[in-house]
Parts: C-alpha cells; structure tokens; sequence
C-alpha cells in the first residue's frame, strides 16, 4: 500500500503538528484531574509522508509512540527545558538501533519524520489527549528561540 491508500484506508485527516491521524480509541474509564475528568487513556493512528513533519510540540501527558509498518521514523525526544535532545529511531526490528515503541515524558518536546516513503505509528496519550493540552513549539516563541539558539540543526522541524 502506498501512504495515500493507508490515508484512504484509515480515514486519516491532517493533523496540527502536520502528518494524518484518526483517533481509534478512547477509554470509558475516566481519571480526576482537579475538577476536570478526562479518559484514561486515547490513542490515535498517525502517518507521515516522505518530507512531512511532526513539527517539535508538547504534550502535558506522557505519550507513547508505536511503530506499525513503512520506513522508520526519526524521531527527537527532549526534556521540557529544551537542555538535551535525544534522536532515537522507530521501526521494525531489523532496522539499526530501531525500536517498536518510544515513550515521550510527560511536558517534553517532541519532533518525527520518516525515513522513507512513509512511516505509520500509533500514538498513545494517558490520561487521554486533548489539545487544550498540545502546545507546538513555533507558537512559544522563547522556547523556539532556545531551541533555534541551542539546537539550530532541529528547527528545521518547527
């Protein structure tokens, strides 16, 4: 399959961080936070094309990544301070230095590409996602000047 048919095939829509996605599942169970309940966990189908990006955000939960099928993905992991970035790969076993599955922590930046002609993932977020929670880096500007001034070979994902 190419990566149109799988957009096709999932009913993936484009995402704010850039790729596609369509969530796929979220818990009936809800946690407290405060006085807000939120899911337990959610999960979504993600998909990045050759020369698409996951542009660097955050999320205020831990997220997990989880290779499914194509190339595999680069993806950079840093600490909420921007002070280290890890480049990691995802992807299927054989592949150097690839695992199936990443976890970002709770409130540290993230970025992806794809190695090849397309990467497709799962990602997901406890508790569940919601984009009240989701911050890209480009709309913060002192952590996009921090990132551009300590890491200038990464923000060419912003």
């Amino acid at each position: 399959m190419t990566a149109d048919d799988l957009i096709a095939n999932y009913a993936l829509a484009p995402h704010p961080e850039g790729g596609w996605y369509r969530r796929v599942y979220t818990a009936t169970l809800l946690v407290s936070e405060g006085a807000r309940e939120r899911p337990a966990v959610t999960s979504i189908v993600y998909l990045l094309r050759a020369g698409e990006t996951s542009r660097w955000h955050r999320v205020r939960c831990d997220e997990l990544w989880h290779f499914y099928g194509g190339a595999p993905l680069e993806l950079l992991r840093a600490d909420a301070a921007l002070e280290r970035v890890e480049q990691l790969r995802l992807g299927v076993m054989d592949a150097r230095d690839a695992a199936l599955m990443h976890p970002i922590a709770a409130g540290g930046w993230q970025a992806a590409r794809s190695t090849g002609a397309y990467s497709l993932m799962g990602c997901s977020v406890a508790p569940g996602f919601a984009f009240e929670d989701f911050t890209l880096l480009a709309d913060a500007p002192q952590w996009a000047a921090r990132l551009r001034a300590r890491w200038p070979q990464y923000a060419e994902f912003m």
